[in-house]
């Protein structure tokens, strides 16, 4: 039992980590260098995407399609940067899920023909849990391509 509860919380430390990452900084924001791609999310749910510009106390610029635009501190509920920087690691762990997950489905859905008269049995439980895999594989890669991973870098307090 005791291994148990320090499994737990090794595995908890990285959440703990993340979880005191003062994101309510408005500062952090000076660290954007310019010319990263952002994405603002306004007070009222409208989100901006562009290049960032610059960033005051008073507000953050970005460049959109129609020019520079600057959004008020007070109106941004988020920024986050949109750089995809763990596609490769998403794709891999997704497949690995898929892959278990169809395994687990093949090896599931199997039955035996034994005493019927029309069915194909490609090889036993092995090679439908291994059917199973290769297209739960590839299904959870375009999953874990797909799935977003851009870091928030400023949450408005309580937001």
């Amino acid at each position: 039992m005791r291994k148990l509860w320090i499994l737990v919380f090794v595995l908890a430390m990285p959440r703990v980590a993340l979880a005191q990452s003062n994101q309510s900084s408005w500062e952090k924001l000076s660290a954007l260098a310019a010319g990263h791609k952002i994405q603002v999310v306004e007070m009222n749910s409208k989100k901006v995407s562009g290049v960032f510009v610059s960033v005051t106390d008073a507000g953050i610029s970005l460049q959109v399609e129609g020019g520079e635009q600057t959004i008020g501190r007070q109106d941004v509920r988020f920024v986050k940067l949109l750089e995809n920087k763990h596609r490769l690691r998403n794709t891999a762990i997704g497949a690995a899920v898929g892959a278990g997950v169809g395994a687990g489905i093949g090896a599931a859905s199997f039955h035996d023909c034994t005493g019927q008269a029309f069915c194909i049995q490609p090889g036993g439980r092995g090679a439908v849990a291994g059917i199973g895999a290769a297209a739960g594989g590839v299904i959870g890669a375009i999953v874990g391509v797909l799935w977003p991973s851009h870091q928030t870098v400023y949450r408005a307090a309580g937001k």
